[in-house]
């Protein structure tokens, strides 16, 4: 599992590793039943306090992507499909109003777009 921690950031630790897990999660990175890393290896490996990863651990679990078993650990709970579909697609949507915000900064217009999305869809 791989987390990258910007000390720079104005988002707070725990919601850094919240928002990194749960994309990982929902993009099929880390699937279901895949075992996490301790609250302590995490906290060791990214040099923070077992308290921080504690609360991001806590606040996977009450969203439902992650699972903790007593003695054993935390594990990627397993996942409704239509649900992971549906947080897929809200992230598709992020990005595309970054790309026509990105648009009509640069003055491109709708059809030009279109245009664009047609020829890279026709790549594959």
């Amino acid at each position: 599992m791989d987390i990258i921690i910007s000390n720079a950031s104005p988002e707070p630790i725990y919601e850094q590793i919240v928002r990194q897990v749960k994309n990982q999660i929902i993009t099929g990175e880390l699937e279901d039943g895949e075992p996490l890393p301790s609250i302590r290896n995490l906290a060791r490996q990214l040099q923070i306090s077992v308290i921080t990863t504690k609360r991001a651990y806590e606040e996977l679990e009450r969203e439902g992507l992650i699972v903790t078993v007593g003695g054993k650990g935390s594990f990627v709970a397993g996942q409704n499909k239509e649900y992971l579909r549906e947080k897929r697609l809200c992230l598709m949507e992020e990005k595309l109003a970054g790309i026509v915000q990105e648009a009509r900064t640069l003055k491109v217009s709708r059809r030009e777009l279109e245009q664009l999305l047609d020829v890279i869809y026709g790549e594959e």
